[in-house]
């Protein structure tokens, strides 16, 4: 609103002109998300608690963690209002990209917010059965796909091909396979970040590097002189997803402050679920999909731990980890609950800083 209601202005006030800028909004959204974040913490907690919507801990889970039990869960809804709020104040709000980006995140988010739900009411940490939020998740994510390539006007609808970075000539067409591509993506992503979700401000903190990551992305692809320099594939518009992520670098700091260990909140499937439609969102509208890989390196390490270890057990009766996802077993091989969480956060920042280098490498 901000943008709108101040940059016509600009013949009138010159310094109202820097909101042509997208690096200027993108910083008054990451400034907005974190203020909103850290004044409406305390009184979200106090609220959660009063409602007694706390954390209900699974039995075959780590015993350290059974101290956590109680604790107040669905902070996602925090990160949720940190996110919209300064994307409407921030950001061009006649830009298509943007508002797919921000009503799956908020899709994705319902889908959590009703697993949470089920488990508040149920006393116990099974909410939605794996079947059916996996089906919910994937109607979102059709429903994102079938927008994106055929429901936008024709001069922003994205054509389905996959590009792949290194090789800047190397473009696979895939028509109608896209659709379900771009689902794989997207849902696979939402449960990634669900999985990495276990330790305090573990997946939040690398949600942190992810969203940063991912708004030099938007930004370079939205830009045409900077995507032909670099021989990435030109997006006109999508600069402006930029101030949606933002919003969530922004949204994510303000929670670690809550959320890092011993946490005072936790996200809740609304918040992971949320988070992880909207990684995989932007890297879709980015046309940087396969990036995606290195970008969420660490939720993609804690999502193959729970394939690597389903399997495993069932083909040959052995488990290959102690337990999964990964900072499980860390966990029970002795490491204290701190140092995991520091050091999968530089090993998110390493595969931030691979994905970026990808930028050149071409």
């Amino acid at each position: 609103m901000l943008y709108h209601f101040l940059y016509p202005l600009r013949e009138q006030v010159a310094v109202f002109n820097v909101f042509r800028y997208i690096t200027f909004r993108t910083a008054g959204a990451v400034l907005t998300a974190l203020l909103l974040s850290l004044v409406l913490g305390p009184w979200f907690i106090r609220t959660l608690r009063r409602l007694s919507v706390g954390q209900n801990i699974r039995e075959v889970g780590p015993r350290a963690h059974q101290i956590k039990a109680g604790t107040p869960t669905m902070g996602g809804l925090l990160i949720l209002v940190a996110v919209v709020v300064p994307v409407f104040l921030w950001g061009n709000l006649g830009n298509h990209y943007l508002w797919l980006a921000l009503l799956v995140t908020l899709a994705f988010g319902a889908v959590g917010f009703w697993d949470d739900f089920l488990k508040v009411r149920r006393r116990q940490s099974l909410g939605l059965t794996a079947r059916k939020k996996i089906l919910l998740q994937a109607l979102v994510a059709a429903a994102a796909a079938g927008v994106l390539f055929y429901g936008l006007p024709a001069s922003t609808r994205l054509q389905p091909v996959l590009n792949f970075p290194f090789f800047k000539e190397l473009v696979l067409p895939l028509g109608v396979l896209y659709l379900p591509f771009a689902m794989v993506v997207l849902v696979g992503c939402s449960n990634a970040v669900n999985l990495t979700d276990g330790l305090d401000g573990l997946a939040i903190g690398a949600t942190l590097v992810a969203a940063a990551t991912y708004a030099v992305f938007t930004y370079v692809a939205g830009h045409a002189r900077v995507a032909a320099y670099l021989q990435i594939p030109y997006v006109a518009g999508v600069g402006e997803v930029s101030i949606f992520c933002g919003a969530l670098v922004g949204a994510s700091l303000g929670f670690l402050w809550f959320n890092a260990h011993p946490a005072e909140v936790f996200m809740g499937d609304v918040g992971s679920l949320a988070i992880g439609g909207a990684i995989g969102m932007v890297a879709v509208l980015a046309r940087q999909e396969i990036v995606l890989v290195l970008v969420g390196g660490l939720f993609v390490l804690e999502a193959l731990s729970v394939i690597v270890q389903v399997l495993s057990f069932k083909l040959t009766g052995r488990r290959v980890l102690r337990m999964a996802p990964l900072h499980h077993h860390f966990e029970l091989i002795g490491w204290a609950e701190p140092k995991i969480i520091v050091r999968f956060w530089i090993l998110a920042i390493l595969f931030a800083l691979m994905s970026l280098s990808t930028l050149k490498l071409r």
